[in-house]
């Protein structure tokens, strides 16, 4: 990895580590087999949202060419919101692409992913099925980015109708992220989930 970048990152890095955000508890960052290209964060869902009490993982992937270029950054825990895949964890926000500056460090993306959970922009969106539920019936988007805060991320609210739903799904034989997803997608409409699902 070129100086420039491995020097960079090791100085972010203790900037984190030094952070009241760490110290709070809400980011966390640590190194990937010792390497200062992969590292992985971790963020606390913002509280009043449907994501609080949840921890969500994300890699991370810095190239030689940082500063000068973005880190890549996707979520490895599954999460259910109009910015952020729901397949891949990948994530829209302007400054891991056209609007990054070198200025930017480490810590300041990961607290931008983190308000980004507190700020959809389902009009930019990542995840069209997503941000169409938040923008058509928002509680029913709160409910289900409850459950899969619950169900992915270690959150507090448990959803007992939609996990009774999913387990309909798993009795017969399908996949429980498949359940999840199709459900997810369908607004908890069983028979249009299972229609999908066996066609």
């Amino acid at each position: 990895m070129a100086n420039i970048a491995a020097k960079r990152i090791k100085r972010e890095f203790k900037e984190v580590m030094k952070s009241e955000e760490v110290a709070g508890g809400t980011i966390k960052l640590e190194l990937v087999n010792d390497s200062w290209t992969e590292l992985q964060g971790e963020i606390a869902g913002p509280p009043d949202t449907p994501y609080e009490g949840g921890t969500f993982l994300l890699e991370i992937k810095v190239p030689e060419t940082y500063p000068f270029n973005p880190p890549k950054i996707r979520f490895m825990t599954k999460i259910w919101h109009p910015n952020v895949s729901s397949v891949t964890g990948a994530i829209c926000l302007d400054i891991l692409k056209d609007q990054w500056a070198a200025a930017l460090t480490l810590r300041t993306v990961l607290l931008s992913i983190q308000a980004l959970l507190s700020a959809a922009e389902p009009n930019d969106p990542q995840d069209a099925v997503v941000a169409k539920q938040y923008r058509d019936d928002l509680q029913l988007f709160n409910l289900t980015a409850r459950h899969w805060t619950n169900a992915y991320a270690g959150g507090p609210t448990t959803i007992w109708e939609f996990n009774q739903k999913v387990q309909v799904l798993l009795d017969m034989g399908v996949d429980e992220d498949q359940a999840r997803v199709a459900l997810s997608t369908f607004d908890w409409e069983l028979e249009r989930a299972t229609e999908h699902l066996f066609s």
